[in-house]
């Protein structure tokens, strides 16, 4: 770990680090960049004055209890912010992780970042989000600990975070990208 730490803080560009392996993180296309600005901009009206902080991607956070560093898309952090490092800060108080998917990173993003960040104490949502259509996978904790998976698809689905009294519509998220306005 202590490598991935020295080799991330000198590199030009962003690594992330599971199960004992350096990933390189690759560009985002536009319309990756699009979903994350609507996104941001949905995320933050609903939430302003309750406390919270969206994050974007140059953003590192740790999971502690395996070990593991990784740059999400978005992510959200409600109360004070709680770093390991200050060169560069990493986060580790999550409240909630947002990934979009690229065809690269899909898998690692539902199989690996998805068993990595349900370690995170803090967290109560885990939400993947498709680039190519209207279709989100939306993890949550519920009060038992225990994590539910819900798949929203179409545009008339909407997102949920239940501890916010967050309600962000796909077609919102999604209002941006190319293929959404095609008729």
């Amino acid at each position: 770990m202590a490598e991935y730490l020295e080799f991330d803080r000198r590199s030009d560009y962003k690594n992330e680090y599971f199960d004992g392996q350096i990933f390189m993180m690759a560009g985002a296309s536009p319309d990756h960049n699009l979903i994350q600005t609507s996104l941001v901009s949905a995320l933050y009206a609903r939430i302003r004055g309750k406390g919270c902080t969206v994050y974007g991607s140059d953003m590192r956070v740790k999971v502690r209890a395996t070990e593991s560093y990784a740059y999400p898309d978005l992510s959200l952090v409600c109360g004070r912010a709680v770093y390991e490092f200050s060169q560069p800060a990493t986060l580790l108080n999550l409240k909630i992780i947002f990934e979009i998917l690229s065809p690269s990173s899909e898998r690692k993003d539902r199989v690996t970042k998805l068993r990595h960040y349900r370690e995170i104490e803090s967290l109560t949502d885990y939400v993947v989000i498709s680039q190519s259509g209207y279709h989100i996978q939306h993890y949550s904790k519920d009060a038992d600990a225990d994590w539910l998976g819900m798949e929203l698809v179409g545009p008339g689905a909407s997102l949920t975070i239940r501890d916010l009294d967050c309600r962000i519509g796909l077609v919102e998220i999604y209002e941006q990208c190319e293929w959404s306005n095609e008729t």
